[in-house]
């Protein structure tokens, strides 16, 4: 009975990754277009972490896949921390380079309504999925899950941060708004991914 109740979880769990591939493939489009569009570093940026979600529900799919031994599992998962761990430090590289480069040479993004527009539907989308992917790894005893319900956590706070951005620059014209928001959040995403690279998880609950 056990046994069968653990394949239910797991197949929530599935449902929940493949409902976070379709909603991040989205965003991530509609984000990274319209950023580019309106030159703005905060709306790429929030685009590609999107991306990242993409490959984080893709590698938990993938281990949920694997029916192996507990050893098997252990360095499936690790693999998946460290999958993460890498996209987290290639977007802390990229939204360093391209946030300096904008506030050094003061270029001003235009106003994105569709930006604000997607950011807030994030902060409604974004902590229903996480609590639920918490709830799955918890009942599974799976880090995985819970490191990439942490990455749908980041993707929360990412959305806030961009709305601070793109609604100071709208509204306040406040042009450097928009390359300080995407630059505050490098720090809390090297340190995802460093500890992620390690296999490690957090106690940020």
């Amino acid at each position: 009975m056990e046994g069968v109740a653990r394949q239910q979880i797991a197949a929530r769990g599935r449902r929940l990754e493949y409902f976070t591939i379709g909603w991040n493939g989205l965003e991530g489009l509609v984000a990274v277009g319209t950023g580019v569009i309106a030159g703005s570093i905060s709306l790429v940026a929030f685009g590609v972490d999107s991306f990242i979600e993409v490959t984080s529900g893709a590698a938990l799919l993938w281990r949920m896949a694997v029916d192996a031994d507990a050893e098997s599992r252990e360095r499936n998962e690790k693999l998946s921390l460290r999958i993460l761990g890498v996209c987290f430090l290639a977007l802390a590289v990229y939204i360093t380079f391209e946030s300096v480069s904008d506030l050094v040479g003061k270029k001003a993004p235009q106003h994105s309504l569709p930006g604000i527009v997607l950011a807030c539907a994030a902060l409604v989308v974004m902590p229903l999925l996480s609590r639920a992917k918490r709830r799955v790894g918890a009942e599974i005893g799976s880090r995985a899950m819970e490191a990439d319900a942490r990455q749908t956590d980041f993707c929360l706070y990412l959305s806030v941060i961009l709305l601070v951005g793109l609604v100071a620059n709208a509204t306040l014209g406040w042009w450097w708004a928009d390359p300080l928001s995407a630059l505050i959040m490098v720090p809390i995403i090297v340190r995802e991914g460093l500890q992620s690279m390690k296999g490690e998880t957090c106690d940020c609950d």
